[in-house]
């Protein structure tokens, strides 16, 4: 599908996550009430979505189903299962993406089995040799047109090692994400290193501080260490798969600890019980701009369409959240942006 269409359609991976079938169907159905011009192609057990739609206030006009019997368990090896199941849902829901029956992907299953599936039906950008996956994280600042209050970082899973020509992609897809989705028009782009002089990091991250540093389009600051991550220094941060996902846990550990000790301190401390209690508005902000389910899930950037992979544990908010991310990121041309840039 060439240009920008009117109507979108997104394809939904509907088995796999861990609240099951009804959650992707109930976001679905938020969905076909709230976004005219989004189309949601339910791909899995067409009679266990069937019995779902029943029950749940839904526009029919903009949902269909394609059947697919079989599923990628959370727990299955991604390859593995792919190999025994070629007409699992997420395998089918790839090649009709792929074939043009839908415009992106959304799935809150199997990560490895959804990126395996792109991977085997989708193109690579020209210019791109590996695809990363892209998160957002809460940050201190607030950034773009929307002011939102997050950066976003790349790669945190899908290439564990990364030669300074990856990190030098994923800064151009990282930097046209930023722009369209969080309409930031000029996105600060930074590399991760243990150091912010230019020498600083393994060669790899070197080699691309220089090729970025020469990249006239891209809004390229230099490097940032582990301490500006919470800051939100700059929009994007770029660094390999395996460095990323040790990040990313630590943010989401440091997240739950802060609001484990708040509850401890609820329970053991009337003096304390009170604090709690004036600062409770704060606490309510800090909550709102925590929560992933408000953000959809997480982009895996570098292939031809779109794929939003969201949280194994979202519910019906997020997976609307999703489709709506990918809709835009769709509408806004995102394969098309990234080829540009990599193109200056």
């Amino acid at each position: 599908m060439v240009g920008k269409p009117q109507h979108i359609t997104i394809a939904f991976d509907v088995m796999g996550s861990d609240h099951g079938p009804l959650e992707v169907v109930r976001g679905a159905a938020q969905l076909s009430l709230e976004s005219p011009h989004i189309h949601a192609l339910l791909v899995g057990d067409r009679p266990v979505i069937d019995e779902a739609l029943a029950s749940i206030k839904h526009n029919g006009e903009r949902i269909s189903v394609h059947h697919a019997g079989d599923y990628v368990g959370m727990d299955e090896k991604p390859g593995e299962a792919l190999a025994r199941k070629p007409e699992s849902s997420v395998a089918v829901a790839a090649r009709l993406v792929a074939e043009g029956e839908a415009h992106a992907l959304v799935s809150a299953g199997n990560t490895g089995a959804g990126v395996l599936a792109c991977k085997r039906h989708f193109q690579l950008i020209p210019g791109v040799r590996r695809a990363a996956l892209a998160t957002v994280y809460p940050t201190r600042g607030v950034r773009g047109a929307k002011q939102d209050p997050f950066s976003l970082i790349l790669d945190v899973g899908a290439t564990v090692e990364a030669t300074a020509e990856d990190l030098v992609a994923f800064a151009v897809m990282g930097s046209a994400y930023a722009r369209i989705i969080s309409r930031n028009e000029r996105p600060k782009v930074a590399l991760l290193s243990n150091g912010v002089e230019p020498q600083k990091g393994p060669p790899r991250v070197v080699e691309a501080h220089q090729r970025l540093s020469q990249m006239a389009g891209l809004n390229f600051t230099g490097n940032v260490e582990g301490i500006d991550i919470p800051r939100g220094t700059v929009d994007v941060i770029v660094t390999d798969g395996f460095v990323g996902n040790v990040c990313l846990k630590m943010l989401e550990g440091v997240h739950d600890t802060v609001m484990e000790l708040a509850q401890y301190a609820y329970k053991e401390s009337l003096r304390w019980r009170a604090g709690l209690a004036m600062l409770s508005s704060g606490i309510e902000r800090l909550k709102d701009i925590t929560d992933w389910e408000q953000y959809g899930g997480a982009p895996i950037l570098g292939f031809d369409r779109i794929f939003i992979k969201a949280h194994g544990r979202s519910k019906a908010r997020a997976i609307a959240n999703a489709g709506k991310v990918a809709a835009k990121a769709v509408a806004n041309e995102l394969g098309t942006a990234i080829q540009e840039g990599l193109a200056k």
